[in-house]
């Protein structure tokens, strides 16, 4: 059963690097790539991080990289492999605003400030279930229905055990979904106040 899940988590960190670079290659071209041609750079990625290589590395690529990050979430992956998809709808400012919040209040106590301990309510807390289930909620009042899917895929995955970790928290967030969500919102404030700035500057009398 471990190995199983060792082979699941290389090739979801295999699909992740794979869709990365898929990304940036996108970037760099500076044009869409159609959905035939995403699939085949894909596969080709995905299996070129999958399979050792041999020469000095005893690994495949993807385990090395997972040495380095760790396991990615549920909800961290479907969110990056989603964008793969023709007309992926992108986050709702609700939903980083909340992830963010979420990231900057869990992080701090989860590392050991304070007496509380937010990790631990991963393990069986009915009130952090209602929680999560609230968040899925509001994901859904915010016409997101993306991230619903999401969030339901991540608590199935965690409830079958998917990866190693039993902790529900492991399957919703990571420093990387969390680094994103917190980049992301000072971005949109960032462009609303320069926006903001320049249309008073196009009105100002004179």
């Amino acid at each position: 059963m471990n190995g199983l899940m060792q082979t699941i988590a290389l090739a979801e960190m295999s699909l992740t690097c794979a869709v990365i670079l898929t990304l940036i290659t996108q970037k760099i071209a500076s044009k869409e790539f159609s959905l035939a041609f995403k699939a085949l750079l894909l596969v080709l990625l995905s299996n070129l991080f999958f399979w050792p290589l041999g020469w000095f590395m005893e690994l495949p690529l993807a385990a090395y990289v997972r040495g380095f990050t760790g396991d990615l979430s549920i909800v961290s992956m479907l969110l990056l492999w989603s964008v793969m998809l023709p007309s992926s709808k992108s986050a709702p400012i609700i939903f980083k605003l909340s992830l963010a919040v979420i990231a900057l209040a869990f992080y701090p106590f989860a590392l050991g400030l304070g007496m509380i301990d937010p990790y631990a309510w991963g393990y069986g807390a009915i009130t952090f279930y209602i929680g999560v289930l609230a968040f899925a909620l509001i994901c859904g009042l915010a016409n997101w229905n993306k991230g619903v899917w999401i969030i339901a895929l991540a608590i199935i995955a965690w409830s079958v055990h998917w990866h190693e970790s039993a902790n529900l928290w492991d399957y919703l967030l990571d420093p990387f979904l969390a680094l994103w969500s917190i980049i992301a919102l000072v971005s949109v404030i960032y462009r609303q106040r320069r926006d903001k700035a320049r249309s008073g500057y196009l009105f100002r009398p004179g």
